[in-house]
């Protein structure tokens, strides 16, 4: 087989080959996804190696928190929408770039099941079954789309980022579906009618390695995109506009409002889940109530939340020991005023409160999907029970579900960086100096506002 498709390969005209050379290899019928890939490896086993030595195969990378380095990503980290991967598989495993990820026995070491056509489909047609583990939805004409294979576009990378954390907007609050076709008041560089730039313009790929970490899996992460990769460190025309840069990134001024079109989740309260009671919506038609699920806020052109970030951030891990009284916040940026590497960033903090063992003191993966997930149940303590035993880390570590659980707040902060306005529609001067209230400037370590307290706390410069 192999030697044929190359012999196909090899006699067609350079332009047949730039345009299309798939349909003239790729015949069908496929039955399913691996079969496809197992024909993509004809003559693409090299590009299948370097995928799965990537973060979106792995769903893990080894990264540095301020105390510790760990092996964090998608497979291990707790967050605060529905707590983890583990004992979830099934349905949370529906976005990740392979096939058959069911449980802890998934071989992250055969190709065959490396999904070709998630990031390559060019047809709009393919699509991934929910609750598949990976698998592309039956009746789908497999053959007809690996034809028509070709170069991501945004739909590609948007039909697992736009909808990450069970829905729409849910969870970044910067990406929605939104973003297929964006206008220019939604995102300059994005608009369909304008630049109409694609992910991998600012997340550049070599090797299928793409650039770029966020922070709510790769909190360590050092492999960032930065605004200054096409602009330079001073872009205004305004000298006095120009010094701002120093202390304010780029996305703060030209970001001032996230969730333009699509109501993005806010919060997410575990603990009223179970309840008879009405389900409801809001203004924007979301659920605020779900019996399998607790109580959700979401909200719509939200002004970011500041901080200081200096490229670091730091996490809490699974079996980290926790403040049942406190809100922890699941990760976070690191900086301040008096960091010189530290700027004002925007982000999106999603709050939580989310269940807990009450004697050990740690946050639970739960089950909520599947046979005796909460979900089909409403039985937390099954769900805890499950879920830890399903948990590669809670068993290294030896920690088995106590039987007593509470439920504490959490947060998780998430940077925004798309969504980007145009210029005429950046934040000016009054928006945060002189009556404008859009910093907290003590909480950001000045005592007021700098432009007017001149002999207050500066930000040390780099």
């Amino acid at each position: 087989m192999r030697r044929l498709l190359l012999i196909a390969l090899a006699g067609m005209t350079l332009n047949t080959y730039a345009a299309n050379p798939h349909k003239e290899v790729l015949e069908g019928p496929f039955a399913t996804g691996t079969q496809v890939t197992a024909q993509c490896l004809v003559c693409h086993e090299d590009q299948a190696t370097d995928v799965m030595k990537t973060s979106h195969w792995t769903w893990e990378l080894e990264q540095k928190l301020p105390d510790r380095t760990v092996l964090r990503g998608k497979k291990n980290s707790i967050n605060n929408f529905c707590t983890s991967i583990s004992g979830n598989e099934p349905r949370c495993t529906s976005c990740h770039a392979g096939y058959g990820w069911k449980d802890n026995d998934f071989d992250f070491k055969d190709k065959t099941k490396v999904d070709c056509l998630v990031c390559h489909d060019t047809t709009g047609t393919y699509v991934k079954d929910p609750a598949g583990a990976g698998e592309p939805m039956a009746k789908l004409d497999l053959a007809k789309i690996a034809q028509n294979v070709g170069k991501p576009v945004r739909d590609n990378c948007g039909s697992c980022h736009f909808y990450g954390g069970g829905g729409d907007a849910v969870k970044h609050g910067d990406l929605d579906s939104s973003m297929s076709y964006p206008d220019k008041a939604t995102d300059v560089h994005m608009d369909s009618d304008g630049n109409d730039f694609q992910c991998q313009n600012c997340h550049t790929t070599e090797k299928h390695q793409i650039s770029g970490n966020a922070m709510g899996v790769s909190p360590g992460g050092v492999d960032h995109i930065g605004c200054e990769n096409c602009h330079d460190s001073a872009p205004h025309s305004n000298k006095k506009l120009n010094t701002h840069t120093a202390t304010v990134a780029c996305q703060t001024c030209h970001i001032p409002y996230f969730a333009k079109n699509e109501p993005t989740k806010m919060r997410w309260d575990w603990s009223t889940a179970g309840e008879d009671k009405p389900e409801a919506v809001d203004q924007y038609g979301k659920h605020t109530y779900q019996k399998k699920k607790g109580n959700f806020v979401w909200d719509k052109m939200v002004k970011p939340q500041y901080a200081w970030y200096n490229g670091t951030a730091n996490a809490y891990m699974t079996g980290d020991k926790m403040d049942p009284n406190a809100i922890t916040k699941l990760t976070y940026p690191i900086g301040d005023i008096n960091d010189a590497k530290a700027k004002i960033y925007p982000f999106k903090v999603h709050t939580g409160k989310q269940i807990y063992d009450k004697k050990l003191n740690i946050f639970v993966t739960a089950k909520v999907y599947g046979k005796g997930g909460y979900w089909s149940d409403f039985d937390w303590s099954l769900a805890a029970k499950l879920g830890m035993e399903a948990n590669p880390t809670m068993v290294e570590k030896g920690l088995k579900y106590s039987g007593e659980y509470g439920f504490a707040e959490t947060e998780m902060w998430w940077r925004i960086n798309h969504m980007v306005s145009p210029k005429a529609q950046a934040l000016n001067c009054n928006d945060c100096h002189n009556k404008g209230s859009r910093l907290d400037w003590q909480a950001l370590g000045y005592q007021g506002d700098p432009m007017k307290n001149k002999q207050g706390p500066k930000h040390k410069q780099p």
